[in-house]
C-alpha cells in the first residue's frame, strides 16, 4: 500500500506542481506588413509598409489540422505589428497571415508571402519570449514608376 501511494505521489505531485505554478512570460509575435510597389516578389528599395493592415495568428493541431488558437492583429504607422500570446503552443503549428489592407492599389496578398510560420513554445531552448515573423506583402494594383530600373539593376548583379 505504501509503495503506490508513493508512485501515485511521484505521477501526481509533479503535475500539481506544474498546474500551481503561476503563468510563463507570454510570448510577442512581432513583424511588419509591405506593398510590393515593384511587383517584383520580394522587398526591393521602393517597397512601402503599411499601416493599418490586418494580420491573424492562427495556431492548428499538428495532427488533425484544427484551428486550436486565433488572434488578430493590425499593423501601426511603421507597418509593424505585435501580438501578444500568452499559452505556450508546443504541439501546434502557427502561422502568421494576412487579413485585409487597407490600400486600395496594394489589396493582392504576394504568393509566398502571404503568411509567416512562428514557433510558440518554451521548450525549444529559446531565452527570449519575442518571436519575430518574417515580414508579409501585399502586391500593388500597378508597378510604380522607376521599378523598371530597379529591376534591371537586380538582374545586373546576378550576371
Amino acid at each position: 500500500m505504501a509503495r503506490v501511494l508513493l508512485l501515485l505521489a511521484l505521477c501526481v505531485l509533479p503535475a500539481l506542481v506544474r498546474a500551481a505554478r503561476p503563468a510563463r512570460n507570454p510570448f510577442v509575435v512581432q513583424g511588419s506588413v509591405y506593398c510590393d510597389t515593384c511587383l517584383a516578389g520580394f522587398e526591393t528599395s521602393k517597397t512601402t509598409n503599411i499601416a493599418g493592415a490586418k494580420v491573424r495568428l492562427e495556431c492548428k493541431d499538428r495532427k488533425t489540422q484544427a484551428l486550436v488558437y486565433s488572434k488578430e492583429g493590425t499593423t501601426d504607422s511603421t507597418g509593424k505589428y505585435t501580438i501578444t500570446v500568452d499559452e505556450d503552443h508546443e504541439d501546434q503549428i502557427c502561422d502568421c497571415m494576412l487579413v485585409s489592407s487597407p490600400r486600395k492599389d496594394c489589396r493582392s496578398p504576394s504568393a509566398g508571402r502571404d503568411r509567416a510560420r512562428v514557433i510558440l513554445t518554451n521548450d525549444n531552448g529559446l531565452v527570449s519570449t519575442t518571436r519575430y515573423a518574417n515580414a508579409m506583402g501585399f502586391m500593388a494594383a500597378q508597378p510604380m514608376s522607376g521599378c523598371t530600373e530597379l529591376l534591371r539593376l537586380y538582374q545586373e548583379y546576378e550576371d
